[in-house]
């Protein structure tokens, strides 16, 4: 594509510091805003980061054969550099232009909260795909289509990543999109021209606040997808909003909403919403009951366990009474739904325990699975679970805290510790479970039993935690190993070592088998 017509909607400087004169329109073959990966002809964009700063790659990105720059800073190269106030818009303007605007073209569904965005995107994906949709979805496990699966190393791309995906995606035929939505991504300029027909809100609660330094301002991120985004571009006055309203911030939104040109459907539990439940039961199996919606009410039956879960479930049939489908449509996406990678996923074992799964990292998250465990077992629940380094540290204590009163045994651990000492993140921790819980076991007590006497057990090594966790624990009791999910991976310093907790689970477990058997069992 001539340089030109990338440059359209910029209106940029545009400097040819260059020694020998030539065509300044000249054709760019790839955007690019790592310089690692920059080809001949390609244009660079210089972003930067938190960590590393594009600008300072700008020679990289030359020796490897960039036609020309974009920069938001001053620089004089032997090149063509377009200098523009803000490279990340200007990333995301380019790319859309570059790759002919795809999410124009494409149904757009995305959804934004601190929790839910996964399950609840899993859902979504699954009703359209049952509706016989063509349908491919980019989130926090990865980004899929037409039977192929690409890792994710962020829930929601950069925009030039993001602008190819749909691209290939169109590409193959898909139709429907749904995606995560991070709150960093809109402040980012992620999605930047990429324009949703439907945008969800699932909750908000404490994260993030390394980034943003107050839930204010976590806050205004995640409701500037819905202020500016979901009402701008070219499909201004087309989309629909889905709220959950049994979220304090959701309903305080859903009010803010009604001004906007925009359809809203509201979810929750009150009589003046748009989607709400009836008969609704809870049990290890699942969630049963019935759903009202404007255009009549359904039963249902749903795998998912809790009631957070069910209110990711509501978010769900509003898409389906957006989009007009049928009931038998949302029911079979619902009903036929196995379930998300690392979200409350059970780890079969033949030794009588329920042994969980899960990526709740937040003080919300790890309450509401929590609540739901409780809700549905009648033994003692032990839980594994610990904070991230180098990331907010105000949730630590309030983890603690809520581990300490809803739990019988916790095993405080490491989570991804990155270049924070792993006993200093544990500190924090203790910070708050200290408040509810004075009881301190050590491996040795544990092999005794902590009978009902609740307390905890510190073990900085995961996979120790681990297996201590399950050998603690009783038939008929309940281990949840939260925190990293479907991460198959740990970040100890700067390294990502290779560490699933579902695999140490099932080694624990089968270590568990074997030391059960009575002499002379096979």
């Amino acid at each position: 594509m001539k340089l030109s017509n990338l440059l359209e909607a910029l209106k940029p400087v545009v400097r040819d510091g260059r020694s020998e004169v030539r065509d300044p329109d000249i054709d760019i073959g790839s955007i690019h805003y790592r310089a690692q990966e920059v080809k001949p002809g390609g244009l660079f964009v210089a972003v930067p980061g938190h960590v590393a700063d594009g600008h300072d790659f700008i020679d990289e990105a030359l020796a490897r054969g960039a036609s020309a720059i974009v920069a938001e800073k001053p620089i004089k190269k032997d090149s063509i550099i377009i200098e523009v106030g803000n490279s990340r818009k200007a990333l995301a303007l380019i790319s859309a232009r570059f790759y002919e605007n795809p999410s124009e073209k494409l149904f757009i569904i995305g959804i934004t909260g601190t929790n839910g965005k996964t399950t609840t995107a899993f859902l979504i994906e699954n009703l359209l795909l049952k509706a016989g949709f063509k349908v491919g979805s980019i989130g926090t496990i990865n980004y899929r289509y037409s039977g192929k699966t690409f890792n994710s190393s962020m829930t929601t791309p950069e925009s030039a990543d993001l602008q190819k995906i749909l691209s290939d995606m169109r590409k193959t035929g898909i139709t429907h999109v749904v995606m995560e939505v991070s709150s960093h991504a809109v402040d980012l300029n992620r999605i930047d021209c990429c324009w949703m027909d439907i945008g969800i809100y699932t909750n908000l609660s404490q994260d993030h606040l390394d980034y943003y330094g107050d839930m204010d301002c976590y806050w205004s991120s995640k409701k500037k997808f819905f202020i500016d985004h979901l009402v701008s571009g070219p499909k201004k006055g087309l989309a629909t909003a889905v709220i959950n309203c049994m979220d304090d911030r959701g309903r305080e939104l859903e009010v803010a909403l009604r001004k906007l040109p925009l359809s809203i459907i509201s979810t929750g539990r009150s009589g003046d919403v748009m989607i709400r439940p009836g008969n609704i039961k809870y049990n290890p199996a699942g969630i049963a009951g019935d759903i009202s919606t404007p255009s009549g009410t359904f039963d249902f039956t749903s795998p998912l366990v809790g009631g957070y879960n069910f209110e990711n479930i509501l978010c769900a049939t509003g898409v389906g009474i957006a989009l007009n489908l049928p009931f038998a449509v949302i029911k079979a996406g619902m009903e036929n739904f196995s379930g998300v990678p690392g979200r409350l996923e059970r780890i079969k074992n033949d030794v009588g325990r329920f042994v969980f799964v899960d990526y709740a990292h937040t003080p919300d998250a790890l309450e509401n699975v929590l609540f739901a465990l409780k809700a549905v077992t009648t033994s003692r629940i032990i839980c594994v679970f610990g904070c991230g380094g180098d990331r907010d540290k105000e949730k630590r204590p309030l983890m603690g805290e809520i581990a300490g009163k809803l739990c019988d045994l916790v095993m405080i651990t490491s989570d991804n510790p990155r270049t924070e000492p792993p006993m200093k993140i544990i500190d924090r921790i203790l910070h708050g479970i200290k408040k509810v819980s004075s009881c301190e076991y050590s491996p040795q007590d544990l092999k005794i039993g902590f009978g009902n006497n609740k307390g905890y057990i510190i073990e900085p090594d995961r996979q120790k935690a681990i297996q201590l966790g399950i050998t603690a624990s009783r038939p008929g009791d309940t281990v949840l190993i939260a925190g990293k999910g479907h991460e198959a991976y740990q970040i100890i310093g700067e390294k990502k070592l290779p560490f699933d907790d579902r695999i140490e689970a099932e080694k624990a477990l089968t270590q568990l088998t074997v030391s059960s058997r009575q002499p002379g069992e096979p």
